[in-house]
C-alpha cells in the first residue's frame, strides 16, 4: 500500500500525519518539489508520477502561493484532478488544501488577516474534524470547489472540506516543534513580527502540548482513511518517481 507524499520545500515533513499513515500500513514515497538550493527561486521543473500508481496522495503546505501558477503548480493541479477523477484519495494540508480546491474548480483569495498560531474551529462534522485547537500558518484561503461540502471553519477561513474522496484542511495537523522552528528560522520570524506573535512561545506551546497534538492528528488521519478514503487503499504497485 503506497502513498505519494508531496513535500513542497526542504523544511517541511509529513510529521504526525505521515507517522499515522505508516502505522496504518502505508509505504510513504516522498517527492521533494523544491530543493533547498532553489528555495528563493522555486520555479523548478518537476515530473510528477501518475496518480493511479498510488493508493493515496498527501500534499503538504508550502511557503508560496497557489496563485503563482508556475509549471510545477500547474502540474500538481493536474495530478490532483487526475487523482480525484480516478477515485484516488487525496488529503491536502494548507497549501495542499488550497491546491486541491483550485484543482477541483474552486480557487484561492487573500484571507482577511494572516493566521499564525492556535485556533479552535466550528465543526459540522466533529467525527471527522475536531474543534482543535489546530495550528494555523497561512495568509490565503480557498474558495470551495463545486460540489464540495464544508466541514469546519473559523472567523478567518473555511478550514476543512470534502469532495468525493478528496479532503482539504487549512490547518497543520502534521507540524512538529522541529519543523515549526525551521519555518521561523527561514523566513517565518518576519511574518510573526508583522502579526505580533512570539515564535519562541509558539514553538514552546507546541512542544508542551505535543502528546495532544499528535493524538489529534492521529484521529484526523483515521477519520480520513475510515470515512473519506472509503473502502481502503488501492494496491499502488505501478511505477513511480521517488524523491
Amino acid at each position: 500500500m503506497r502513498a505519494l507524499v508531496i513535500v513542497h520545500d526542504h523544511l517541511s515533513t509529513a510529521g504526525h500525519v505521515g507517522e499515522r499513515l505508516a502505522e496504518r500500513g502505508y509505504e510513504l514515497d516522498e517527492l521533494l518539489v523544491v530543493p533547498a538550493e532553489r528555495y528563493t527561486t522555486p520555479d523548478v521543473d518537476v515530473a510528477f508520477p501518475a496518480a493511479q500508481d498510488y493508493g493515496l496522495i498527501l500534499t503538504l503546505g508550502a511557503p508560496w502561493s497557489v496563485a503563482r501558477r508556475n509549471a510545477w503548480i500547474e502540474a500538481e493541479l493536474a495530478l490532483l484532478r487526475s487523482a480525484h477523477r480516478a477515485g484516488v484519495p487525496v488529503l491536502g494540508i494548507c497549501f495542499g488544501g488550497q491546491a486541491l480546491a483550485t484543482a477541483l474548480g474552486g480557487g484561492i483569495e487573500a484571507a482577511p488577516r494572516f493566521e499564525l498560531g492556535w485556533s479552535s474551529l466550528t465543526t459540522d462534522a466533529p467525527e471527522l474534524v475536531g474543534p482543535g485547537p489546530w495550528f494555523q500558518f497561512h495568509g490565503e484561503r480557498w474558495l470551495l470547489p463545486p460540489g464540495a461540502r464544508e466541514l469546519a471553519r473559523n472567523d478567518v477561513a473555511s478550514q476543512a472540506f470534502v469532495c468525493g474522496r478528496s479532503w482539504g484542511v487549512q490547518f497543520h495537523p502534521e507540524v512538529t516543534p522541529e519543523v515549526l522552528q525551521a519555518w521561523f528560522d527561514e523566513d517565518g520570524a518576519a511574518i510573526a513580527a508583522e502579526v505580533g506573535v512570539d515564535p519562541e512561545r509558539l514553538v514552546a506551546e507546541l512542544r508542551a502540548d505535543l502528546p495532544a497534538v499528535r493524538a489529534r492528528a492521529r484521529v484526523l488521519v483515521d477519520a480520513f482513511l475510515d470515512h473519506i478514503a472509503g473502502s481502503g487503499p488501492n494496491d499502488g504497485t505501478g511505477s513511480h518517481m521517488s524523491a
